[in-house]
């Protein structure tokens, strides 16, 4: 079994369920977050994708792969941004080296 299952990106819209009031509000700010305002449609789409990528959420990678795709966007414009959020998890998680260093220098003294 498939634990995550495309069709099953079409129950999003029901993630309101049982919590009615805060589902309205998470779509009312997950719409004016991610609709074009300073940020064009298409950035906000890349940055979106690039976000998924990094999280891991299929439904998201499916989603916005395919909103890129209806706005023009390139493969390689999306291959690229995927490189950018690898870059900066990459940045991420070598910047946190910082606290094992600091462990480490403590116990040599």
């Amino acid at each position: 079994m498939n634990y995550y299952e495309p069709k099953d990106l079409a129950d999003f819209p029901n993630i309101a369920e049982w919590a009615t009031d805060q589902g309205n509000k998470f779509f009312e700010y997950y719409g004016a977050a991610t609709n074009a305002g300073k940020l064009t449609d298409r950035e906000k789409s890349l940055i979106a994708l690039t976000v998924a990528m990094t999280q891991n959420c299929p439904y998201c990678i499916d989603a916005y792969t395919i909103k890129c795709l209806s706005l023009g966007i390139s493969n390689e414009e999306m291959m690229e941004a995927a490189h950018v959020g690898a870059a900066m998890m990459a940045g991420v998680t070598l910047a946190h080296t910082t606290q094992m260093r600091k462990i480490i220098k403590k116990k040599e003294m």
